[in-house]
Formats: structure tokens, sequence, C-alpha cells
């Protein structure tokens, strides 16, 4: 998301493969520039923040203000250590804005099982539930903010999207990384035909098993709208501090911006927020480009590319680009 007034150069159009095997179809598009490694102008990446935040793609313009940003790094694939994935939490709400991370074959190998949860201790007490100094203790035992409101603690960084360690699993468990979510919604029903009827559901895993495996890097951005009082469902009752208000989004929302070689797409999805959808619809009823799905969150995503690719890579985006068609 970028002034429209910048000077472009790109209008010329050619055929463009999506990610995907020699069988995708061939959709004509204009021409997306190369990525060149900071040579190109950028006038709206990140200024401010840790340095991942300035310079890793997945990441989003970031709010300010009272909220800040988490960076879990984690042993990936044989002992390395690298960036898991990142949050940004807004400490005046109590609430998580956004996760966002990166797929690619090493981080996408299954070498361990899901965890459990635990409090996220990379955050001052100040920043959560509840306001304990002995954060996990209290979390565990008795400090759960979702326990009895009837919701999910909904993974935005998904336990299942992290399985290539213990430790980057174990990372997917912290508080900053959930929204209430409806059961159905989430995808934890014990009916697969009610939690194949929800998209979220369905989006996340066309992205870990068809998606990322096509490329080279996939670039993923996900969060439930907080900031709009007419995007939020409800306020839950924290249940040990009840001076605390959880909200609960009335809408989900994912960004994507995939690359192999020199080949790029990106995508994004805005789903209500509901207890069970009434029928299995494609996930083309709830796509959009980036752009669009900017105006509908406010967030800025993928600022951090060079304008001139996310000029063009932004602004539109074909069913046929992603395998699937998404169905």
């Amino acid at each position: 998301m970028k002034t429209k007034n910048l000077f472009f150069l790109f209008a010329c159009a050619l055929a463009f493969t999506a990610c995907g095997g020699d069988d995708d179809p061939v959709v004509i598009k204009e021409k997306i520039p190369d990525i060149d490694n900071g040579t190109s102008a950028n006038t709206n990446k990140n200024t401010t923040g840790p340095i991942e935040a300035q310079t890793r793609y997945e990441f989003p313009k970031l709010k300010g203000g009272k909220s800040v940003v988490i960076v879990h790094k984690a042993n990936i694939n044989s002992g390395d250590v690298g960036v898991n994935y990142c949050v940004e939490w807004d400490t005046d709400i109590h609430a998580q804005r956004w996760s966002c991370w990166q797929m690619y074959r090493a981080i996408n190998t299954s070498s361990t099982s899901r965890y459990s949860a635990a409090n996220d201790g990379s955050l001052s007490p100040s920043c959560q539930y509840p306001n304990d100094t002995d954060l996990e203790a209290a979390y565990r035992l008795t400090a759960d903010p979702y326990k009895y409101n009837g919701f999910d603690h909904g993974h935005i960084c998904p336990s299942a999207d992290r399985l290539c360690s213990y430790e980057a699993n174990y990372q997917t468990f912290f508080i900053t990384n959930m929204q209430p979510q409806y059961s159905n919604f989430n995808g934890s029903n014990s009916n697969s035909a009610i939690n194949q009827r929800s998209p979220w559901y369905r989006l996340e895993n066309k992205i870990r098993n068809d998606w990322a495996p096509t490329c080279d890097t996939m670039y993923v951005c996900k969060g439930g709208t907080i900031d709009k009082s007419e995007h939020i469902l409800k306020y839950l009752t924290d249940q040990i501090n009840r001076q605390n208000k959880i909200p609960v989004p009335k809408y989900f929302f994912v960004a994507i911006f995939a690359k192999k070689g020199t080949t790029y797409k990106a995508v994004g999805f805005w789903m209500e927020h509901v207890s069970e959808y009434s029928s299995q619809f494609p996930l083309s009823s709830y796509a959009m480009s980036i752009d669009d799905l900017e105006q509908k969150t406010g967030i800025d995503f993928f600022c951090n590319l060079p304008d001139n690719v996310e000029e063009v890579v932004e602004k539109t985006y074909s069913a046929s680009d992603w395998k699937g068609n998404l169905q």
C-alpha cells in the first residue's frame, strides 16, 4: 500500500506461469520486476522495530504506538537457529494483531509432534494475561484468559506449520499467537464435514500441504480484526483479571506472497468469523487482491518489498496461480 503516483514502468504483459507444476494454466498479466536486494526504491518499508521487521518480506507495516513486535527464534533444522515466526501484540488491547512467518523446505519438514499451551516469556508481565510475575506457572494453573468463555485457542501461526523441531512447535502455543475462535471455524470439531465447511480450516491445509511445497518461499501474515469496533464480534471477560476485555474478531484475514525463482504471486483472504458455515463455499469466495485486503484491514502488507514489485503483485490475483484454483 503506497501512494499510487509512483512512476510505473512495467505496463507490458507476458505469459506468467504459477509456482505449481507444468500443467498449471498460463495467465497473461503484467510483468513483475525481479527483487533486486534493496537497490530499488522502497518508500513504505519499516524503518523502526527489530531488524527482522525492517528486512523480512512477510512483515507488514508496524502499527507503532503501544504495540510491540515479538521475534521468536528456534532450532529449525539440524540445530540451525532461525526466525520461527513473529507477532505484533497490542499492549493496550491485550491482543494479537497478526503473526507472520515463512514457509520453505527446511522449516516444512516434520520432525516432532504437537505440544501444549504455555505463556509467552518474551513479553513483560504488564503485556500479558495475567499481570503476574510468574506468567508461565500462573497461566498453566489458573490464568487461561479463554477458559470458560466457549472459544478455542485459535493458533494464528498453526502448530502444524511448525513441526520441524520441538522448540519451534512449542512457541506456537504462546497466548500471543492466539485469538479466540469458534471451534467450527477453527476446525476442531470431531465432525470432519463441519470442519470442511470452514474456509479457515481448509485454507490452512492448502497453504501447508498444497501451496508451500510448490514454491521456494511462501511469506504468510495472518490475524483477526481488533482495531475497529465494527470489526469486533464481542468482548470476553478475562476470568482472572476482570479489568481486561478480550476482543473476539468478527473477521480473520490471511495475506500470502510466494516466490519461485523470479516468479512471484500474492493473494489475500477475508473471512467472517461465524460459529458455523451452512455450506462449503470455494476459497475463491473469500479471496481478493492484497490491495483490497489492505483496504479492509488498514494494514500495509509486504511493505518491505521494493516498490516496483509490491506495486504490481498486490493489485491483482488469479485463482489459476494457486494449485487447486482456490477450491
